[in-house]
């Protein structure tokens, strides 16, 4: 891991995005884990969990499991969700040995930047889901989708502040990655400073990525519209590990 952002940058990940701003697509996630799973979804697994903001606003009743290759990620984490189970790992190689009712990998995807990448960790996604398990993938953009754009914000405290810009770009059409050029001013002690630094995305087609979720061995399926009615996201994509579900005490 050699993105800022998510080492000597991450004590700044509170402020940039702040806990509570996932609530609803959090909502709309559990729902459609729940259609997946045909039932209560009473364990689930959050690969590339980052922060932790997006696990935080799932109820408090549901076990966590979050995984994430950053260190000071899972730091930043640990203090929004301090009774979940916390795992300092790759999620392309991860293997626990043990399973849960559901697996959501959400923009953390993105930084799978080959198809072997990719297989890998839906693979992982895979050997972690109890049979009848459900998943959830929900990647930025699928390259349908993509367009060059510059995306800009910040937020304040009474101690710092932040600002950042998002240039998202193609240097080239021929191959499946895109870039973010991520420009951070950073406000501290009456003091402004600037970093700069470059994140490659992997950016794949819809078949690429309904065609490797089927070959590790999941079926896809089809969201409840009504569940989708406020998500103003992109692409997301919906698969239940076949079987029959696994009956846990809860």
């Amino acid at each position: 891991m050699s993105e800022q952002l998510y080492a000597e940058l991450a004590d700044w990940w509170s402020l940039l995005s702040p806990p509570g701003v996932y609530s609803e697509e959090a909502g709309v996630f559990l729902a459609l884990l729940e259609q997946a799973a045909g039932g209560r979804v009473s364990h689930f697994m959050e690969l590339g969990s980052g922060g932790g903001h997006l696990a935080a606003d799932f109820p408090a009743d549901r076990q966590r499991i979050l995984v994430d290759i950053s260190p000071q990620m899972l730091q930043v984490s640990k203090v929004h969700n301090p009774a979940s189970e916390h795992v300092l790992a790759d999620m392309r190689n991860l293997r626990l040995g043990r399973t849960v009712d559901a697996v959501l990998l959400h923009d953390a995807v993105m930084y799978m930047t080959t198809r072997e990448d990719l297989r890998r960790a839906l693979k992982t996604a895979w050997e972690h889901l109890a049979p009848g398990g459900s998943f959830l993938l929900v990647p930025d953009y699928v390259e349908e989708t993509f367009s060059e754009h510059c995306i800009s914000g910040g937020n304040e405290d009474a101690d710092r502040a932040i600002q950042v810009v998002e240039w998202h770009w193609r240097p080239d059409p021929s191959v499946e990655n895109y870039v973010v050029e991520f420009v951070y001013l950073l406000r501290e002690n009456g003091q402004v400073r600037s970093v700069h630094e470059q994140h490659r995305m992997g950016l794949f087609s819809v078949e690429v990525w309904m065609t490797l979720i089927q070959e590790v061995g999941f079926e896809l399926l089809q969201p409840d519209p009504d569940l989708l009615l406020h998500w103003e996201g992109g692409a997301l994509f919906l698969a239940r590990r076949p079987g029959a579900p696994v009956l846990r005490d809860v």
